[in-house]
């Protein structure tokens, strides 16, 4: 069975991955900074020592990489690296700045752009972080940086990624999809492994 280690996991289990990782195939290893959420392991995303060298299949990491500063972007990448199979690929998620500032632009930065399960999500939460979370004193819910499709694309090659597919979602989502793979692959076999791991919609 393959293992995907699912850092900066928080309360989510496999069923709220992506639909590739949501089978028998796959057994899910959870990692997070918050022992609260009863991770498998608990760390950092920037260092992940307590976890061996080339040990897992796959990465998943949705929502988290914009709660690293930008000086912090490239040894989280490295970790991912070094955690990975040679085949091992990373399955990444985070908001797109260029759906979300074309609502700024339109002078909607408080208005909501969607709602969630935690109520209207306005731009401003998007790029800063979940305002109401902020207010109870999760800090670990700020924004720090953030990316477009072309930009995580490029931080993902620059990081020594072989090969890397990505999506962008605009409303009513406002996020990004990437998928890289540690070693080189066919045009057709990225496809078909993001179309396993990518939103149909």
């Amino acid at each position: 069975m393959r293992i995907f280690l699912h850092v900066g996991c928080g309360p989510k289990r496999k069923d709220r991955t992506t639909s590739g990782f949501n089978t028998s195939d796959w057994k899910e290893l959870r990692l997070d900074i918050d022992e609260q959420v009863q991770p498998d392991i608990v760390g950092t995303i920037t260092d992940m020592s307590s976890v061996v060298s080339m040990s897992v299949d796959a990465v998943f990491f949705s929502h988290n990489i914009e709660h690293l500063y930008p000086h912090e972007v490239p040894a989280a990448l490295a970790e991912f690296l070094r955690v990975l199979k040679p085949e091992g690929f990373v399955v990444i998620t985070c908001p797109d700045l260029q759906s979300v500032c074309a609502l700024i632009a339109e002078d909607k930065l408080t208005e909501p752009a969607y709602t969630s399960p935690a109520g209207p999500i306005a731009p401003l939460d998007i790029l800063y972080g979940h305002r109401p979370s902020l207010a109870k004193g999760n800090l670990f819910m700020a924004h720090r940086c953030g990316f477009t499709q072309k930009v995580l694309t490029g931080t993902l090659q620059a990081a020594g990624f072989a090969m890397v597919a990505s999506k962008r979602r605009g409303h009513s989502f406002y996020d990004l999809y990437a998928l890289a793979t540690k070693a080189q692959q066919t045009e057709t076999e990225l496809r078909a492994l993001a179309g396993l791991h990518f939103p149909v919609g």
